[in-house]
């Protein structure tokens, strides 16, 4: 099987290139596809137990609780189409999953860091995997809890004298911010949980969670304030370890079957808990206290610099130890009439969120789609001061968004405390603003513009340059994010080229394999929709006659039917009717990656559906900073998601040297492909047409026919096989 957050084109190499070495060998095969948008082909607990092994194909970590008592090989995307039939040899002797060597719990997680062999392809890290997978899942907690503690102060609060906001006790809206507050504190144990889950499988689940909870709640270990997030990410992955460790541990056969559901979870739960409130909480609450006495002492410096110092420490771990130092220690100025300090806070506050959302607009393509949602909740949470909105971000990317978070921060209470800005309530953001509790409001909004301006400015270049050091593959992707469910079969295939734009969130677990001898059940990738979109001959969506291209026969737009009635053309209606006669070229001028692109754009514009042909020209190379298009077998099919195009349009050309496009087999790409869709249309089309594509292409003799067919019209005729 594959598991990847963004599996398109790639899945679908994989899966057809298992298939064909399959069948060639003589082995029954079937391939369950999983990815982006859904899963399709699903292997039934028949076909599991009656494989005789599975192939794990995939960049993301995977639950294989259903593969116990199989022989599981473990491979990167790359292994599947390289080399399917290695693949279906070496896992003849593979190691039985769940009876590997000194697992005391038949779980068999050990396997997870199992050495994949030569060439197993690229993966990511497991520690990453593992953070992605957390923040995946605490990432609706975050939505749902501040966006109902937003809604619930904008409709159920009364404005006080004062300039605060407090909803009654007992009241409607106190319950639905009661509802949220849960929500808030649900994330911070969600998120340590399931990152100990994706290292140490269900039995890290409890102490994962369990040690979440300590680490955010300060009272435990005599501290006004929990660890918050970066606690919760340290209790995480101790409690993901220390369950690896024990499961190492050699214990009785009759003692095994209890392993994993009593004394594992019992031994982890306890060991982390007191540690954390042992070892790790006292420290965290010397750093309180320490640190209010400190602030203590700068009142009477300069307020550039206490409103400079205070915006760091907000903006540094949103709601963990650092945060609510700062801001307890301006709440406590307001009662001896001092409310400048408060002032710096609460021009601080909003910061991370306004700026982390703000990021999400200046430069969507370094964002999953999940995480651009994220972008726009934040957004909201961040007119109410609710600065743990941006803490998905922080935790994706810590060492991009912290330090532009606390850079932003910075900038707005340095301003605050130079403007004089003041705040009569322990409270940040627009919303005190608006309710007339900040004096100076025009210096207050100048403030937070200017924070969070730095802050998104200074993240997208952050991300963008480490998105660059990493050779182009996206987080989150995951990161998104994020991570995608994933499926079992017999015979995988790994990871999948990042589609530009299309992001896709998902709950990590699943599993997949494969299984070769007689027997044998694959998955791979995603799987997208039935296919849609509005048909239209090959003049586009008007019908326009003149666009359709004659046949070697002089015929136009219909063939003969075997019994001599005329039919459609198959020629005429092309993936939808997005790709025609007007956008196909036979021979490419260009012998480069980037002149090429140029040029396809330039043929498609001929359709009248491009706008900008430079801005589509650009988001197709930025797609390929990201990681390169060309899938191998001497295809390439670069992609753009913008708004640059205003309906979805499919260009094709083949180059007869062919085009050096940093393919995974290191061919040179012959027949390109360039998909083009608006922002608005983009969703599962996008990834449909790279799903038809990347499956057809996978046919040698399909290939060779696309290569030698004469003129548009020959070349139309055999795209028009695809389905």
């Amino acid at each position: 099987m594959t598991a990847c957050p963004t599996g398109i084109a790639h899945t679908y190499m994989a899966a057809e290139k298992l298939t064909e070495a399959a069948r060639s060998l003589g082995h029954e095969i079937k391939v369950e596809t999983q990815g982006s948008i859904g899963a399709e082909n699903l292997l039934s607990d028949n076909d599991v137990r009656d494989a005789d092994a599975i192939i794990i194909a995939a960049d993301k970590d995977v639950d294989r609780s259903r593969f116990v008592g199989k022989r599981v090989l473990a491979v990167g995307v790359a292994e599947g189409i390289r080399h399917p039939e290695q693949l279906m040899e070496r896992v003849r002797s593979a190691p039985v999953y769940g009876r590997a060597e000194g697992d005391g719990t038949g779980t068999g997680s050990e396997t997870r860091s199992a050495p994949r062999g030569h060439g197993g392809g690229k993966e990511r890290s497991v520690a990453y995997k593992a953070l992605m997978n957390g923040v995946s899942y605490m990432i609706p907690f975050v939505v749902v809890g501040g966006l109902l503690i937003a809604i619930s102060l904008a409709l159920g609060g009364n404005p006080q004298a004062d300039g605060g906001l407090v909803i009654p006790d007992g009241s409607f809206w106190k319950h639905v911010n009661d509802i949220g507050v849960i929500g808030f504190t649900l994330m911070v144990p969600i998120l340590s949980g399931y990152i100990a889950y994706a290292i140490g499988d269900r039995p890290a689940l409890v102490p994962g969670m369990i040690g979440g909870w300590i680490a955010n709640t300060g009272s435990l270990y005599d501290s006004k304030a929990g660890a918050g997030f970066i606690g919760a990410i340290v209790t995480g992955f101790l409690a993901g370890y220390l369950v690896l460790w024990i499961k190492k541990v050699e214990v009785p056969r009759f003692a095994r079957p209890i392993m994993p559901i009593i004394v594992i979870p019992i031994v982890a739960t306890t060991v982390l808990g007191l540690f954390f409130i042992y070892v790790i909480g006292k420290p965290i609450s010397w750093v309180f206290t320490h640190l209010t006495d400190w602030l203590g002492g700068m009142t009477g410096s300069s307020a550039i610099l206490l409103g400079a110092l205070l915006g760091l420490m907000i903006a540094f771990d949103m709601g963990g130890p650092v945060n609510k130092t700062a801001f307890l220690f301006g709440a406590g100025l307001i009662a001896s009439g001092n409310q400048t300090v408060m002032g710096m806070c609460a021009a601080a506050i909003p910061v991370m969120p306004l700026g982390q959302g703000l990021a999400t607009l200046v430069r969507g393509r370094l964002y999953s789609e999940q995480e651009r949602e994220t972008g726009m909740a934040a957004l909201f949470m961040g007119l109410f001061g609710i600065s743990e909105g941006a803490i998905p971000f922080a935790a994706a990317r810590p060492a991009q968004v912290i330090p532009a978070n606390m850079l932003g921060g910075a900038v707005a209470g340095a301003l605050a405390g130079t403007i004089g800005v003041t705040d009569a309530v322990p409270h940040g953001g627009p919303i005190v603003a608006v309710l007339g509790a900040v004096g100076g409001v025009p210096a207050f909004f100048l403030a937070v513009v200017a924070g969070s301006v730095v802050t998104a400015l200074t993240t997208v270049m952050l991300v963008d340059v480490a998105e660059r050091r990493k050779g182009g593959e996206r987080p989150g992707a995951g990161g998104g994010a994020v991570a995608a469910a994933a499926g079992g079969s017999v015979v995988g295939a790994g990871a999948e080229a990042v589609v530009a734009g299309v992001g896709v969130g998902g709950g990590a677990g699943g599993g997949g394999g494969a299984g070769v001898a007689s027997r044998t059940a694959a998955a791979a990738g995603s799987v997208p929709a039935a296919a849609g979109g509005p048909g239209q001959v090959a003049g586009g969506a008007d019908g326009d006659d003149a666009d359709a291209d004659a046949d070697a026969e002089g015929n136009v737009g219909a063939v003969a039917n075997e019994d001599g009635g005329l039919g459609k053309d198959p020629a005429s209606e092309v993936l939808s009717g997005y790709l025609t006669g007007q956008t196909v070229k036979t021979e490419l001028v260009a012998d480069e990656k980037e002149a090429a692109i140029r040029e396809m754009a330039e043929l498609v514009a001929a359709t009248g559906k491009v706008a900008d042909v430079d801005e589509l020209v650009r988001v197709a190379l930025a797609r390929e900073a990201q990681g390169t298009t060309g899938l191998g077998e001497e295809i390439a099919i670069p992609h753009a998601k913008t708004d640059a195009v205003t309906a979805p349009v499919v260009g094709f050309a083949r180059s007869a040297d062919g085009i050096d496009w940093g393919s995974l087999d290191g061919t040179r790409a012959r027949l390109v492909f360039l998909i083009a869709v608006p922002e608005a249309a983009a969703g599962d089309e996008h990834l449909r047409i790279l799903a038809l594509l990347s499956r057809k292409l996978m046919d040698a003799d399909f290939r060779a026919r696309l290569q030698g067919a004469a003129g548009e019209s020959g070349i139309l005729r055999v795209l028009g096989e695809i389905q």
